[in-house]
């Protein structure tokens, strides 16, 4: 153990009431500011559920205040420091900066997992206290942290109307489908389509489903990497409202991988023709999915979707049997 510090936490039945309130107001406080980096984080593309989360903070910022009136009625101006990471058992926060990687819908359901188990706890605590003025503090706590959830609702129904509520929902959808569907999307016509001359030619070159599944599976590979890495360094998301070039590159670079890999699979069944014939039907489901999630996603119309998809994928597949054929 380093000298000067402890692992060690308070038990929350050794606590004082001074402490319990000390604590009381440092979890409100700390229940606040992720309030307000929701609301910061949601401010320029949802407006509307950062109020809702300004209104929470501020809910949590007058319960605060109102633990500290009680706190100085009855112990005095100074609060003892402890936190939430200094008694065992006690319930947990995740750390602000994780926010950054939350959806709209994930905050939403955080919020309201932070007042449940806040609820919850001082219920539960106030349950075993055997001081009566502890009693009555725990309930007042757990009291407090549900009405937190219906001033939520309440903030909901002035700050989210129908409209607002369908407008957020759009553009979430228009930001999920920037930055996980259309990069998946190409990497998926890429991987199916780009792979199926190199495999299918190898097969009938060399009638070997080993050797073909080791070209297939290097192939799919290799163009699973090459699209990743592109589409992470083609755009930031800064300008274009893409989203995380993270994000969009692992989406490319695994739909390739796994477009590829697809119809390589089957060429590890020893019979070549049997392993051709269902390296054949994998491939009409491969296309066939990308027909479904261009029409269902970016609302491609399905003729035009399959014309695309399943005449250019036909293409490729005589390309690379006529090659290997002869």
């Amino acid at each position: 153990m380093i000298p000067g510090f402890s692992t060690a936490r308070r038990r929350f039945s050794d606590l004082s009431e001074q402490e319990i309130l000390a604590l009381a107001i440092s979890s409100e406080e700390d229940d606040a500011r992720i309030y307000r980096s929701y609301a910061a984080r949601l401010r320029d593309d949802y407006p509307d559920s950062a109020k809702v989360f300004d209104g929470m903070a501020g809910e949590e910022d007058d319960h605060r205040r109102r633990l500290i009136e009680l706190h100085r009625r009855r112990f005095g101006e100074t609060i003892p420091l402890i936190r939430r990471e200094h008694v065992a058992g006690y319930y947990a926060r995740k750390p602000v900066w994780l926010s950054e990687t939350l959806t709209l819908d994930q905050m939403r359901g955080e919020a309201e997992a932070m007042e449940s188990q806040a609820e919850a706890f001082y219920r539960q605590a106030a349950q075993r206290a055997t001081d009566a003025g502890t009693r009555k503090l725990l309930g007042d706590l757990a009291a407090a942290e549900a009405g937190h959830g219906h001033t939520a609702g309440k903030l909901e129904q002035e700050h989210l109307t129908d409209e607002a509520r369908a407008t957020e929902d759009d553009k979430r959808r228009r930001q999920f489908v920037l930055t996980w569907v259309q990069p998946g999307l190409a990497g998926l016509m890429d991987g199916s389509v780009s792979t199926l001359a190199p495999i299918f030619a190898t097969a009938f070159a060399t009638q070997n489903t080993w050797t073909t599944f080791l070209v297939g599976l290097a192939a799919s590979i290799g163009a699973g990497i090459s699209m990743g890495f592109t589409e992470a360094a083609s755009d930031d998301g800064q300008i274009s409202g893409r989203g995380s070039p993270v994000k969009r590159g692992f989406a490319s670079g695994v739909m390739t991988t796994v477009g590829g890999l697809g119809h390589a699979l089957p060429y590890l069944i020893a019979d070549f023709w049997t392993a051709t014939t269902v390296a054949i039907i994998v491939v009409f489901v491969e296309l066939w999915a990308i027909v479904w999630i261009q029409n269902r996603f970016m609302e491609t119309p399905f003729l035009r979707a399959t014309f695309q998809v399943v005449l250019g994928g036909a293409l490729v597949f005589a390309a690379g049997a006529l090659i290997g054929s002869g």
